[in-house]
């Protein structure tokens, strides 16, 4: 299969899986994503906020770009955790609530922005690149995508597909189970 196609079906896939992203914060209020239904449980303010802050982490390993986040997005958005939560328990997460709802989405849409922007401005032969070589330092040797790397490590497809796209859509999973919770459907059938 040639890199230009792998290419135009993750930008496709991603910007289908930024659509189910929109639809679901345009249908959500903000009691709603703050909903805490009991103990090990983790509300949908936390998969929004963890996908979409992960997502901008990434972006430093993949393309060198600093995040978006920082202390004034922290100010604004109003985590109760300003972390993305990745080794943290969930024991800790399930406190994740988001104070202002309208700047999440602002965020959320600058992170999907981007990630879309450089998709479509991306040269296919860059998919190859290694951007986490074996062996791999420990917070990432437990990953998914250290299970799918090849001999010479995670690939800037390899991490596209499993940081960001296939994250994603298990977040979104999260995400659809949770809306049930709180009275609304389903995402997808």
């Amino acid at each position: 299969m040639s890199s230009e196609l792998i290419l135009d079906s993750l930008q496709r896939r991603m910007r289908a899986l930024h659509s189910l992203y929109d639809d679901a914060v345009a249908t959500m209020d903000l009691d709603q994503v703050n909903h805490f239904e009991r103990e090990g449980v983790l509300p949908i303010a936390f998969s929004l906020f963890h996908i979409t802050n992960m997502i901008d982490a990434s972006f430093m390993l993949m393309t060198g770009t600093p995040p978006i986040w920082d202390e004034k997005w922290a100010e604004r958005v109003k985590p109760a955790i300003a972390d993305h939560g990745k080794h943290r328990t969930v024991a800790e997460m399930v406190h994740q609530r988001i104070g202002d709802y309208d700047a999440f989405k602002e965020y959320m849409a600058m992170v999907f922005t981007r990630t879309d922007d450089w998709l479509e401005t991306l040269d296919p032969a860059e998919l190859t690149r290694v951007v986490v070589p074996r062996p791999f330092p420990p917070q990432i040797a437990t990953t998914y995508s250290a299970r799918v790397a090849g001999p010479q490590g995670i690939t800037l497809l390899d991490a596209t597909e499993c940081w960001i796209y296939q994250h994603g859509l298990r977040h979104m999973g999260e995400i659809e189970l949770a809306r049930g919770l709180v009275g609304l459907g389903g995402m997808t059938s």
